[in-house]
């Protein structure tokens, strides 16, 4: 399908770049009058993951949204509450998980979670179709966004039919040029972000899995791609950054998607190079459409005028999702 370019801008004149549209909704929106139903399910390794239920006040069997988060994000970041509250209004139930780690308790494994961890995605799905959903759609934000584009193009064909569609937000599909990216002067300050939440968890996981976890080499974690070179990829089984980043962006798994997708990236992200989206492949796919806009920044996307409390993005996704 044809890659749109969305000309017209989308945030206000306020909010000039980059930088302010992602950092502001961040620091200032605030969601309220969400409801929140917590579950926690086992995974097949004995481990769990905690899962955030929000129900929308229909009438009838309705469809179900899994909803996806970012790097250390969890179910109450803004980008989440607002997307769950919006489509709660137009009829759908949420299930916004919590990758291992994430959901205000550690998780039980040496593992924690990363970018092409399907199988803790797949279990959510399984989990809902056994709950009696058979009209699930799915949504991911940054890193959820590509752990979700993976996963459907894993898939492939045998996709469950009961996955309708799917909407992605702000995703690094090339993990490594993003990784690259971030340690870029002028985006340190989102890097240690993360860092400042990631290397404390190491240490706490370290107290509990001694012969899993090496300290010695904390002190040489000076970037996010000395993170995932050092822990991420060698506790979840890759030989080291550059294949973890190889084998999980899902750059690679695009061509065997076959539900309607839509990737929404912003052209002045400043976490995810434009450049680094394969706009070929995308150009020419059957099922997955890519929406460029000029503007909104890393899962921003604050309009120009707030009609309501609803960001673009969560317009948008009513838009798609209702549309298929």
């Amino acid at each position: 399908m044809p890659v749109i370019h969305l000309k017209s801008r989308i945030s206000p004149y306020w909010l000039p770049n980059g930088h302010f549209q992602s950092i502001y909704p961040a620091l200032f929106r605030q969601v309220t009058g969400i409801k929140y139903f917590r579950e926690k399910i086992i995974t097949a390794d004995d481990d769990f993951l905690n899962l955030d239920w929000s129900y929308s006040d229909g009438i009838g069997k309705r469809p179900l949204v899994i909803l996806s988060h970012g790097l250390e994000g969890n179910s109450t970041r803004q980008y989440i509450t607002g997307m769950v509250k919006i489509l709660n209004r137009n009829g759908f139930d949420c299930l916004a998980w919590n990758f291992r780690s994430c959901g205000g308790e550690m998780n039980q494994t040496a593992r924690f979670y990363h970018s092409g961890a399907t199988e803790d995605l797949d279990a959510v799905a399984q989990h809902v179709f056994a709950r009696g959903y058979d009209d699930v759609r799915l949504i991911g934000f940054s890193l959820g966004g590509n752990l979700t584009l993976k996963y459907l193009g894993e898939a492939g064909q045998a996709i469950d039919k009961r996955i309708k569609n799917a909407i992605v937000f702000s995703v690094p599909m090339d993990l490594k040029a993003c990784s690259l990216a971030i340690i870029e002067p002028r985006n340190q300050v989102y890097m240690y972000r993360f860092l400042n939440s990631l290397k404390p968890k190491v240490v706490e996981k370290a107290n509990v899995f001694p012969d899993s976890i090496n300290l010695e080499k904390h002190r040489l974690v000076k970037t996010l791609y000395d993170f995932d070179h050092i822990y991420t990829s060698r506790l979840h089984g890759f030989d080291g950054a550059e294949d973890y980043y190889t084998q999980c962006s899902s750059m690679h798994f695009i061509e065997p998607i076959s539900i309607p997708t839509m990737i929404v990236n912003a052209e002045n992200d400043p976490i995810v190079p434009f450049k680094s989206l394969p706009i070929d492949l995308l150009s020419s796919h059957a099922h997955v459409t890519l929406l460029a806009t000029k503007d909104g920044g890393h899962c921003g996307f604050r309009p120009a005028h707030l009609k309501d409390e609803f960001y673009w993005s969560e317009t948008q996704a009513v838009q798609f999702l209702t549309s298929r």
